[in-house]
This record gives C-alpha cells, sequence and structure tokens, in this order.
C-alpha cells in the first residue's frame, strides 16, 4: 500500500532577503515533478499545549520515495543553501498514514 509522505520544516528564525526570495520563486518549479504540493507553508501555530515558535512548513507528496527523490534532486539541491544559509529549524521527510487508518491501527505493529 502507498502511503503519502509529508517533507516538514520547523523553522524557528528566516532572515527575509533576496536569498530567501529567490528561494520562494524557485521552489514551485522544483516540487511539480514529484508531484510535492504546499499544504501548509510559514502558517504559525495557535500552541494548545507546549511551547512553538517559528513557521511550519508542510509539503505533501505520494509518497516517500517521491519526497527523497525531490529533497536530493539537483533543482531543489542547487537553491536549499538560500534557505538554509538564511534560516534556523529542522526539515524531515515522514510518512504519512492511509485514508482508512484509525488510531487503533498503530497498535498492530
Amino acid at each position: 500500500m502507498t502511503r503519502p509522505a509529508y517533507a516538514v520544516a520547523h523553522l524557528r528564525r528566516v532572515t527575509l532577503g533576496p536569498a530567501i526570495a529567490t528561494y520562494l520563486a524557485r521552489i514551485d518549479a522544483t516540487l511539480a515533478p514529484f508531484g510535492g504540493r504546499f499544504l501548509i507553508h510559514g502558517a504559525r501555530p495557535e500552541p494548545l499545549e507546549g511551547d512553538f515558535s517559528g513557521d511550519l512548513v508542510v509539503i505533501a507528496f505520494p509518497d516517500r520515495a517521491r519526497a527523497r527523490a525531490w529533497y536530493e534532486s539537483p533543482a531543489y539541491q542547487a537553491i536549499l543553501p538560500l534557505r538554509t544559509t538564511h534560516s534556523d529549524g529542522v526539515a524531515f521527510l515522514i510518512d504519512g498514514v492511509p485514508a482508512d487508518h484509525r488510531a487503533p491501527d498503530v497498535l498492530a505493529g
């Protein structure tokens, strides 16, 4: 079964300027060949429990292989330093769950 996957970034600090503007202008073209699309882009969460600072970005992909292929693509690697040298945070890939997932499914192993 194919599971969706997500590229997630929690950016605690972003220094806006020409480099970030260039990154933003070019990222959409890097996503298209891999079926990536923004679900959340720079939104500030409303904390209900605990502390959270910064911005959140979530990009959906059809599966983990395409998410990794996007991240490792020459097109994205070419613009990645524009973000990493002008922001502080963490970024990772994570698998989602199928549409029919129910909470007790995690107990099945």
